[in-house]
């Protein structure tokens, strides 16, 4: 089994290929993956695809297309081939004894830019699960390079295969990280479970990778978030706090970005990670305004929110990169989408629109009241300031009125605590 994380493609040369039937959303899927092949410093030299209703079963494409895409590589003096499906091992050995060259499928390159972008524990034992559930059924037929791994793996018994036993070791690592995984999801249950006590609002940006997510949040709150021209540049959700002109304080969270036919295996080891958007009072579905594939992306992302339960969460649906836009496609847009806002986070355009957006859309529970309070409570007002808005003050002798707004959850603990 060949580790995802050793794999050198840096400066490779590759042919990118793809079987269906609609043109055109085959040559959008074949830009993703010349995007996903950059992300790993691989150029593509060449795109070709066969028409037809489902790949090959031995592989992938017809005899006569694989021997014109051999022609292909040689003329081009390709490294890789790169097939933007995930192919079964049978169509893997045989398209790589007919093309004499690499073959990497659409799981495989994900996998290796989840490995290298992977910086937490849990990311990395997220990537580690996902490859090992990847290799598992892809065993069978691979004795030389299992051969080459014998030592490694441990003692065999009396007349166990090496297939056996290489299988056996990767099943029990697999249990390893599922449980620890599962430790570190109770920890996070913990964290959560502390944070919606204080009552926090929580905002999270979601949408497909490459979007501008860590942008936008590192333009909202000023931080030093990573941001990369790359596709999934963010694994790990990144938090971060913004208090609002209100003075609100509230939450918010760049989190991994979606993707069309994202492996089974990916969704599977960082579902836990997904989920953390489910538990969000506002989605910030954010949008790249110059992609000419906008609309299915947008299906994509909306597809993903509905599989983690996501889906009826509030949301404000904001078009970024609005700097690099021609002004016909804007109103284009503004004309379809008329409850969208736009933006372009790099050059901190519209930011005052979205903040305004959001502290319209945190105030829509919000209930006005006026309370009398003695002055030597009046700290204990201040101490829940994060979570609510002071619209007015009137001191007396020894009380002051304080007309505020906030959820009716704080108004009950401060009548409770403070009112006279």
């Amino acid at each position: 089994m060949r580790s995802l994380r050793t794999r050198d493609l840096e400066g490779k040369k590759a042919v990118v290929v793809a079987a269906g039937k609609d043109e055109e959303k085959i040559k959008e899927s074949l830009e993703e993956m010349k995007g996903l092949c950059k992300t790993l410093g691989v150029g593509v030299v060449e795109w070709f695809w066969q028409k037809r209703t489902k790949p090959d079963p031995a592989t992938y494409l017809g005899r006569g297309k694989l021997q014109k895409l051999r022609e292909i590589i040689e003329f081009c003096e390709a490294d890789l081939v790169v097939v933007d499906d995930e192919i079964t091992p049978v169509q893997y050995k045989n398209m790589q004894e007919e093309l004499n060259v690499d073959v990497l499928d659409r799981t495989q390159v994900i996998l290796e830019i989840f490995a290298r972008h992977a910086t937490s524990e849990e990311g990395k034992l997220q990537v580690e699960m996902a490859s090992l559930l990847y290799e598992l059924p892809r065993l069978v037929g691979k004795g030389e390079e299992l051969s080459r791994l014998g030592g490694g793996i441990g003692t065999r018994g009396p007349g166990e295969p090496l297939l056996e036993v290489l299988r056996r070791h990767i099943k029990n690592r697999i249990a390893q990280l599922r449980k620890r995984l599962k430790e570190i999801e109770q920890e996070r249950n913990t964290q959560r479970k502390q944070r919606l006590e204080k009552k926090i609002p929580h905002v999270s940006i979601v949408g497909y990778t490459n979007a501008g997510k860590s942008t936008l949040l590192r333009a909202l709150t000023y931080s030093d978030v990573y941001v990369a021209d790359k596709l999934f540049a963010t694994l790990e959700p990144v938090t971060r706090r913004l208090k609002l002109k209100s003075g609100r304080v509230i939450l918010v969270s760049d989190t991994v970005g979606f993707i069309r036919k994202l492996p089974h295996t990916i969704v599977s080891a960082f579902k836990a990670t997904l989920e953390e958007i489910k538990y969000s009072d506002v989605l910030i579905h954010l949008v790249d305004a110059f992609d000419p594939y906008l609309e299915e992306k947008m299906k994509a992302s909306e597809k993903v929110l509905e599989e983690i339960g996501a889906d009826k969460i509030p949301r404000m649906l904001v078009f970024n990169k609005i700097d690099v836009c021609p002004k016909e496609r804007i109103e284009t847009l503004k004309w379809k989408y008329p409850e969208a806002l736009f933006i372009s986070s790099e050059k901190r355009l519209g930011l005052d629109q979205l903040l305004n957006k959001l502290e319209e859309i945190m105030g829509q529970k919000d209930i006005q009241e006026t309370l009398k309070v003695p002055l030597e409570k009046i700290g204990q007002i201040y101490a829940l300031k994060d979570r609510l808005v002071i619209l007015n003050e009137n001191y007396g002798e020894g009380h002051a009125l304080i007309t505020l707004k906030a959820d009716r959850e704080t108004l009950e603990i401060l009548k409770r605590k403070v009112a006279i």
